[in-house]
């Protein structure tokens, strides 16, 4: 199914996706050396409740997983790339964590992903593989707008990521969404140009790039839903939910948190007058 929303609808859907992206800018901003997997589902079902949303995952039971996942939000570490289940894990210096989530709220539903690295360590191998699914996405954003193509899309992608040396799987891509998560188109992250459904103004889509750095062969965990690298390398993932307009492609997914205030510059101290220097004193005449 591909739905095409309307106004009232993509309003809602703006609504939703500022959602998603100021819960997640939350989470990243928590998640620290130290932090529990388990606790970061925690925070997470608190802000979709309290929002009044509704979680897309926790009773959510496709062909590909086992029972319904049960969880609040995906959260994958380091080898762990797609639907990763918290679980009694503790964060350490460098590891590099994955937060991707999706909720509804009025009808509508979005979908984002981010990864980063937790603490100061900086291995420069993660940091390039995250800037590099970044950089496609926003290739992908880039190549999306009405009359373009989902194989233009998939095409920006893919080129992004396999210019920087990354094997790319096909299993799983970006989806269409509207009032369930998944839908119609199927976005692979390559493709051909100018193949595809051609893309209209209301529809909704999450692009995701994501990478493993030395293999695109994914492997199973035992709780029947963590998908990971099957070489036991990092992985990355990037994701927005983006709404094709009149005129070009709108982001939904932006965190909208209102940034710090900067720390206003201190006045600076008047100047003291400089003392008027002493007269010299007249020498004593001698006797």
């Amino acid at each position: 199914m591909i739905e095409i929303l309307n106004p009232t609808l993509l309003a809602r859907a703006r609504d939703t996706g500022a959602l998603v992206g100021d819960i997640l800018q939350t989470l990243k901003s928590r998640s620290t050396i130290g932090t529990n997997l388990l606790d970061i589902n925690q925070w997470a079902e608190k802000m979709i409740v309290e929002a009044g949303a509704q979680s897309c995952y926790v009773d959510y039971a496709p062909s590909f997983g086992r029972g319904p996942f049960g969880h609040y939000i995906c959260t994958a570490v380091n080898d762990a790339v797609l639907h990763g289940q918290p679980y009694d894990y503790t964060l350490a210096d460098g590891d590099l964590l994955t937060l991707d989530l999706a909720v509804s709220k009025g009808g509508v539903a979005a979908d984002a992903a981010i990864s980063f690295l937790v603490g100061d360590a900086k291995p420069p191998e993660s940091v390039a593989m995250i800037n590099a699914t970044e950089r496609a996405l926003a290739a992908g954003i880039a190549a999306a707008g009405p009359g373009a193509r989902i194989g233009d899309i998939s095409h920006a992608i893919g080129t992004v990521l396999g210019e920087a040396g990354y094997p790319i799987n096909t299993e799983f891509g970006g989806h269409g969404i509207g009032s369930t998560m998944h839908q119609d188109p199927h976005v692979a992250n390559t493709g051909r140009p100018g193949r595809g459904y051609t893309l209209r103004p209301g529809l909704l889509l999450a692009l995701e790039p994501w990478v493993m750095q030395d293999t695109a062969q994914l492997v199973t965990d035992a709780d029947g839903w963590t998908l990971r690298s099957a070489t036991g390398c990092r992985t990355a993932h990037s994701e927005h939910t983006i709404a094709i307009t009149d005129d070009g492609a709108e982001i939904l997914t932006l965190p909208k948190l209102p940034k710090l205030p900067k720390q206003p510059k201190q006045p600076k101290q008047p100047k003291q007058p400089k003392q008027p220097k002493q007269p010299k004193q007249p020498k004593q005449a001698r006797p």
